[in-house]
């Protein structure tokens, strides 16, 4: 019987949730929901210098926005909590009692004097291992809780077996990794002020929750010798690793923040939207067939596996991430668009209230038009802002008004242009008839194509650059894209 698969992700709160994190966060999540397993959220607290509510709370928050539902962890609760090592120290203490009972451990009284003594003697006879040298390792159990009742400073030192050998890590993602066994000393997993090291936290978190793969940055992979270490001492099963490169810069060095925005919470308010963010940063280490980009939630939840994981570095591309963005923003359909970011980008920029109320059809009309051109949220609200403007209240972009009307012939151009519109009723005011209306005036005129249709864009919508012109027309309406054209007209030569 396969035992089923629980994964964490256990981040520090000592800062907010960075992109690395992130990414972490999401293979984890993805590699539980594509095998029907578990997903834990646990808080790894125990640095009481850094480490704070506030953070935690941030850290919450980012990952609710990015749509990581854990379903063990902090609000959530389940069997293996609490989720928050510094709720944890009982057990911690009570596993490092076990393994001192069991002789896998022991107290060391070793002051840093005598350790950097220990080590100079080492560098001085070229000895290959400058690690501890085990002075307190022989020493009896009658002895070291004399020492201790005796008010005599100590730490707890894992013991490892004299015979113990290469310690080799089949990584998921690396293949076969040997640590060479005289790298490993006696390390410590309980330091003198009563708390656990994080190599044996975690390893004792681990087990007691029943985590079968570990999925972390490969930052972690110089650590895992010594959490084997922990693993075995224990008598735990040892979990599947899978260490992931970390993300560059287009620089080639690790990502920072010279490199822009680093938090998720700062790409979130930026405008991106959780679905893009988290396909791409999906990409970046791992792929779903070495061709396809977009990548939806669902399919990456029901797709992902290790297997697929690149060992290589992976490259934080901005302009990439952009990209990601615009296809997932159209790729939406017109009524949710508008209900998702349009209409939220036009409250937000004081173009309409909440209350307002609009007919349906006007809306998705609307969406229709500004979706295509909306890469960032915020876009939506200036490319509709001509549409909410009025003739009186209009304001013209003057590098588009030199080009578009300072120019000989183009008063013509505009005179022509409301005359073929006025011919219009209300009822017959469609994106179709206005262009069939304008569409001969350039032949009429005798003039480039694009020169009568810069004024009149210009004139109605302020710029050289808005959506479709008889659309745009349409949604303005009748009377006031005439009155528009009207008030143009003395700009025009």
């Amino acid at each position: 019987m396969t035992t089923p698969v629980r994964v964490r992700f256990a981040p520090s709160p000592t800062g907010k949730l960075h992109i690395g994190g992130a990414r972490t966060a999401i293979y984890n999540w993805a590699f539980a929901r594509a095998n029907g397993g578990t997903f834990i959220l646990r808080i790894d607290d125990t640095d009481p210098t850094r480490s704070t509510d506030e953070n935690t709370q941030v850290i919450l928050r980012a990952m609710r926005w990015l749509g990581l539902d854990w379903d063990e962890g902090p609000e959530v609760g389940g069997d293996a909590g609490p989720y928050a090592q510094t709720e944890r120290l009982d057990l911690y203490r009570e596993a490092a009692q076990r393994l001192w009972d069991e002789g896998r451990a022991y107290p060391c009284f070793c002051t840093p004097e005598m350790l950097e003594a220990d080590r100079e003697a080492a560098r001085a006879r070229k000895d290959p291992f400058q690690g501890y040298q085990r002075r307190c390792r022989n020493l009896s159990r009658e002895e070291a809780r004399s020492r201790i009742d005796a008010g005599e400073p100590y730490v707890l030192r894992i013991k490892v077996p004299d015979d113990r050998g290469d310690v080799v890590i089949h990584d998921a993602v690396h293949g076969e990794v040997t640590f060479d066994a005289k790298e490993l000393d006696d390390f410590v997993i309980f330091r003198s002020d009563g708390t656990p090291t994080y190599n044996f936290a975690t390893v004792v978190d681990d087990a007691l929750m029943g985590i079968t793969q570990v999925i972390r940055g490969d930052d972690h992979l110089s650590n895992t010798p010594r959490q084997v270490m922990v693993y075995e001492a224990l008598g735990a099963p040892v979990p599947t690793f899978a260490h992931i490169s970390m993300i560059l810069g287009a620089d080639g060095k690790k990502l920072s923040k010279r490199h822009g925005a680093t938090s998720v919470e700062e790409y979130r308010d930026a405008g991106y939207l959780p679905d893009a963010f988290v396909n791409y940063l999906a990409l970046l280490g791992w792929s779903l067939d070495g061709e396809t980009t977009v990548i939806p939630r669902e399919v990456l939840a029901r797709e992902f596996s290790l297997e697929r994981i690149s060992k290589n570095p992976a490259t934080f591309d901005p302009k990439k991430l952009d990209w990601m963005n615009a296809e997932y923003i159209n790729r939406m359909d017109d009524a949710t668009f508008a209900d998702e970011i349009m209409l939220p980008e036009l409250i937000e920029a004081g173009l309409v209230d909440v209350g307002d109320e609009f007919d349906e059809t006007w809306v998705d009309a609307l969406a229709r038009i500004v979706r295509p051109r909306t890469k960032m949220p915020a876009d939506a609200a200036r490319v509709a802002a001509p549409v909410f403007a009025t003739a009186e209240t209009l304001v013209w972009d003057e590098a588009s008004v030199r080009k578009g009307l300072e120019r000989e012939g183009m008063g013509a151009v505009l005179d022509a242009a409301a005359a073929a519109l006025s011919a219009l009723d209300d009822a017959s005011w469609t994106a179709e008839r206005i262009d069939a209306a304008l569409e001969p005036l350039p032949e009429e005129l005798d003039m480039k194509k694009r020169l009568v249709f810069q004024a009149v864009r210009v004139a109605v919508c302020g710029n050289l650059v808005s959506p479709p012109l008889g659309e745009t027309m349409a949604l303005i309406g009748r009377g006031d894209s005439l009155a528009r054209i009207e008030r143009a007209r003395g700009l025009a030569l």
